[in-house]
């Protein structure tokens, strides 16, 4: 996970994609970068051959490695540092050496990558948000979390967001609240999907789960009484009681929103250690969440750390209201560039770049920005060599 203290999101993203975009789309013209061929897939420090060779020139394509290191067949420790920097823009484990996944997004074409830029430069035009002092953005495509503040990311966590049939929504609004030993009242969604089929399969599951059945009236009734088998709506709810059992774990960012979907603690730890992060039902589960709580109620007196903590050991649930509601942003960003001059790459999980988009509207954009820049976008056949897309400030 990237050290950078500069967001993935904030007031400048969109100028910088659209920037980024037109280094790619001048590059797309040039020819793109060459593929590498599966022999490649186990270059480590110290092979040499041609493999090593055209490795160098891809990277010296895409500013991963420095113009004056693009040639030469050795792998050097200039080439594991390029291979590493690869591997951290597209979330991939840095370990300098090229296995499957690195030679896979290495080998994802140029136009594949304009794509993803523009298809996520589009969902992020259409948002609405209202960046304040202090904010939090959620990544869903990298999951990860940003506490932004002052314009600098103060910690980043790893995140455990929806799964691709279950997908987490992109969405704009404010925590308003942080809940210790929270109850959980299940979604009408997951409970059809999960809590009434396991419930045909054992009977005993809500009690064992620590979950109550409550009536219309918020009045519990016994889950015998309850025909599970039934194919009619239910006229009932379910909430499962505070504790280690609870699904929500001891803390909950409450951020009001029409999908019904939190940011939360969650007794499934292992989750957070795994390369593949899309395990949830749609709610953002957060490695550190009481650190998280702890920076989003720093303006209310009182509630520090050591404060939290104790409050949880209690195992009685409280509400904290704070003082100032913070922004909250989930994005879906599969392409997007950064103040530090480095372009972001992620796979596409949740399949939204191949929904119609606005990309063609963006290229014409593009088009119009490098003409404006004194680029001619020439086609493949009469490119010029002495343009050079490499950094996408060169276009500024």
């Amino acid at each position: 996970m990237s050290q950078s203290p500069d967001p993935t999101f904030d007031e400048g993203t969109i100028q910088r994609m659209a920037a980024a975009m037109l280094s790619y789309t001048v590059l797309e013209v040039q020819g793109g970068w060459p593929m590498l061929p599966p022999s490649s897939g186990k270059l480590a420090l110290g092979s040499t051959g041609p493999d090593v060779a055209l490795l160098r020139r891809r990277l010296a394509i895409t500013d991963d490695l420095p113009a004056d290191q693009a040639n030469g067949d050795a792998y050097d420790d200039a080439l594991a540092a390029g291979v590493r920097r690869f591997q951290a823009r597209h979330g991939l484990t840095e370990t300098g050496s090229i296995g499957a996944k690195t030679l896979t997004a290495l080998n994802v074409p140029v136009g594949k990558r304009l794509r993803q830029l523009g298809a996520s430069l589009d969902r992020l035009a259409a948002m609405d948000f209202n960046f304040g002092q202090r904010y939090v953005v959620v990544n869903l495509p990298a999951a990860f979390a940003e506490a932004v503040d002052r314009d600098k990311v103060v910690r980043r966590y790893v995140v455990v967001v929806g799964k691709p049939d279950r997908p987490s929504p992109a969405l704009t609004t404010y925590v308003t609240a942080v809940n210790l030993n929270p109850t959980w009242t299940v979604p009408l969604s997951i409970m059809k999907k999960d809590v009434i089929t396991r419930m045909r399969k054992d009977p005993s599951y809500v009690e064992r789960m620590h979950m109550r059945v409550l009536d219309g009236q918020g009045h519990e009734v016994d889950p015998r009484s309850v025909d599970w088998n039934s194919d009619r709506a239910p006229n009932f709810t379910i909430r499962q009681d505070s504790g280690n059992w609870n699904a929500l774990g001891a803390v909950r960012i409450d951020m009001p929103n029409p999908y019904s979907v939190y940011m939360h603690d969650t007794s499934h730890k292992e989750f957070f250690s795994a390369d593949y992060r899309f395990q949830s039902s749609g709610c953002t589960r957060v490695e550190d969440p009481r650190a998280l709580a702890a920076w989003l109620l720093s303006d209310n007196p009182g509630w520090g750390r050591r404060e939290i903590d104790a409050a949880i050991a209690k195992g009685e649930r409280t509400d904290i209201r704070l003082t100032h509601k913070i922004p909250v942003a989930w994005v879906y960003l599969t392409g997007w560039a950064t103040r530090d001059n480095v372009i972001h790459f992620r796979d596409d999980v949740y399949g939204h770049d191949d929904k119609p988009t606005l990309v063609a509207d963006a290229r014409a954009q593009v088009a119009s920005a490098a003409r404006a820049s004194g680029f001619v976008l020439q086609s493949a056949d009469t490119r010029s060599s002495d343009v050079k897309p490499v950094s996408y400030l060169d276009s500024q």
